[in-house]
């Protein structure tokens, strides 16, 4: 069952391990499964999950009232809008609806109600197709794929044996590690860990021979978002 805060405070580094099979909640459809990273709310929240799809299942026509941000992992999701293999970058604004399904299965990683006033520009990205960036050290590439007020979401690619300096981030970092392992000097993440640091966090990142890809969001903690109804929080 959904709960009504899960690492809730923002103020906390929070660190959450790719997901064991006892780490995944029924959603209240069939076939239909999430393992829960942040949760402010219930069935409506606030909500940064990984959310998996059975073959066949489907979700009813909804409204996401606060928007909806995600990157498909693995498989193919798809609604009346098309098909999104894994790589697909999408962002569904506030007040948008849709009817989600998967015919072979897929898993992504979503966000609920976290898109601020003024937000309102559908996106979908094949980030397969899209080229990368230099990044700002040797060894890192960048694909940004949203920006707004401050807010900015990004893939980076991280070759072996790649540092970048020390750094503060003013409005908070998270990331979700795709592929590789990624290191600072507070661990070693591999693949499938979620992290949230909040404002003005620092650390020095860094990635041994295995390299990393990870999804960035930075600038969000803090940021005035739409927030979901208050029965629900």
């Amino acid at each position: 069952m959904p709960v009504a805060q899960l690492r809730a405070d923002f103020t906390l580094r929070e660190v959450v391990p790719p997901p064991a099979p006892d780490a995944w909640v029924p959603s209240p459809l069939p076939g239909v499964d999430r393992h829960m990273l942040d949760r402010l709310g219930d069935e409506v929240a606030r909500a940064t999950s990984v959310v998996r799809y059975a073959p066949g299942s489907f979700f009813d026509r909804h409204v996401h009232g606060g928007g909806e941000e995600f990157l498909v992992l693995a498989g193919t999701f798809s609604d009346e809008h098309g098909d999104c293999p894994a790589g697909f970058y999408v962002r569904n604004p506030p007040g948008t609806s849709h009817v989600p399904f998967s015919k072979d299965g897929c898993t992504i990683l979503v966000k609920l109600w976290q898109f601020c006033e003024g937000d309102t520009e559908p996106v979908r990205i094949d980030t397969r197709a899209t080229p990368w960036q230099p990044g700002r050290v040797a060894g890192l590439s960048v694909m940004p794929l949203h920006s707004h007020e401050g807010i900015d979401t990004a893939l980076v690619r991280w070759a072996p044996h790649t540092r970048f300096q020390t750094h503060a981030h003013p409005g908070g970092e998270e990331i979700y590690v795709l592929d590789g392992v990624f290191h600072d000097e507070h661990g070693a993440y591999p693949a499938g860990t979620w992290l949230r640091s909040p404002r003005w966090s620092t650390h020095t990142p860094f990635t041994g021979a295995e390299g990393a890809t990870i999804l960035v969001k930075v600038g969000h903690l803090g940021a005035p978002m739409l927030q979901p109804p208050a029965a629900n929080v």
